[in-house]
């Protein structure tokens, strides 16, 4: 499996970090989770695809937003979010796939 690479705007991690309380560096971590889901931003009017990832980290469901550049991952937003746990567990629910807190307490 090929390794993923990642890029961020350093005044937006920052900004990031005051506003959401997460570091871009530590978003990465959702690409690894095994259950990860990765969803279009259909909302978003660009020329650039935008994506979400929804991944367990640290306890929780982190969404990250992002786009690909160059076959690099480009970060631009990162937070624990209502909306993104709920997508996670729908998902999970649907491919029936175990929810993160009955496999934490087996």
């Amino acid at each position: 499996m090929a390794k993923a690479r990642f890029e961020w705007d350093v005044k937006k991690d920052h900004a990031n970090q005051k506003k959401h309380g997460v570091a871009f560096a530590k978003a990465q971590f959702a690409f690894a989770d095994p259950g990860r889901v990765i969803a279009e931003d259909l909302s978003h009017s660009s020329s650039e695809k935008r994506y979400y990832c929804f991944g367990w980290v640290d306890g929780g469901v982190m969404t990250v937003r992002f786009t690909y550049r160059d076959e690099v991952i480009r970060i631009f937003g990162t937070g624990y979010w209502r909306r993104g746990k709920q997508i996670y567990e729908r998902e999970h629910q649907v491919h029936g796939r175990a929810s993160r807190k009955a496999e934490d307490r087996s």
